[in-house]
C-alpha cells in the first residue's frame, strides 16, 4: 500500500468551500512533511490541519462542528489529533488494519467519532480515510480485520456521495442527511 495521501491545499480549500466560505484563501505546505500553511492578510499564518480547519469552522460560524459541551469538544480534539497523528502517518496495510480496527471498536455503539453529532472529526476522518476505501484490496482487509460495520458506515455515506459525482460528506450534512 503506498503511503496515504498527506492533507493538503486541495483538502482545505474544500473544506472551506463546504462551509460556505468565500474563496480567496490561500494555502500551501511547509517543510519536509509538507505541513499545510493558511497565509493570512491579518497577521501570521496558520500552520496545521487542525488549527487551519478549526479557524475555518469559526470563520463560517459553524462552532457546532467543534461540539458543544466540553467532552465533546474533548472528544472531537482527540479525534482530530488522531487524524493528524495515525491516519496521516499510515504507510501500511498493517498500520490501515490498525486504524480500522479501533475506529470499528469506537464505533460499536456510535453514529459519529463524537457520539451522536456529526463533527469536523467526522469530515476530516473521512477525509484521510476515503483513499482507503478505494483501495482494491479494502474488501479483503474488512474480512480479516473485522472492522465490517464501520466500513460499512462509511461505505454507505461514500456510495451517496459518489452518486452526486463528488466525494463531498459535508454536502450531506448541510443538506440534513446525517442529523
Amino acid at each position: 500500500m503506498a503511503a496515504a495521501a498527506r492533507p493538503g491545499p486541495e483538502e482545505l480549500a474544500l473544506l472551506e468551500k463546504l462551509l460556505g466560505l468565500p474563496k480567496g484563501n490561500k494555502y500551501g505546505v511547509q517543510g519536509e512533511r509538507k505541513v499545510p500553511v493558511l497565509q493570512t492578510n491579518n497577521g501570521p499564518g496558520l500552520t496545521g490541519l487542525i488549527t487551519i480547519a478549526a479557524h475555518l469552522v469559526k470563520q463560517a460560524r459553524k462552532d457546532q462542528l467543534l461540539g458543544s459541551t466540553a467532552e465533546e469538544k474533548a472528544v472531537v480534539q482527540q479525534w482530530l489529533e488522531y487524524r493528524v497523528t495515525q491516519v496521516d502517518g499510515c504507510s501500511s496495510k498493517e498500520d490501515t488494519r490498525i486504524i480500522l480496527k479501533n475506529l470499528n471498536i469506537h464505533l460499536e455503539d456510535k453514529v459519529y467519532l463524537a457520539g451522536n453529532i456529526f463533527t469536523l472529526a467526522d469530515v476530516l476522518m473521512y477525509y484521510g480515510l476515503h483513499h482507503v476505501m478505494a483501495w482494491p484490496l479494502f474488501s479483503a482487509l474488512v474480512v480479516t480485520t473485522g472492522t465490517a460495520a464501520a466500513a460499512e458506515r462509511c461505505a454507505s455515506h461514500l456510495s451517496l456521495c459518489r452518486q452526486e459525482g463528488e466525494l463531498n460528506l459535508f454536502q450531506h450534512f448541510q443538506a440534513g442527511d446525517l442529523i
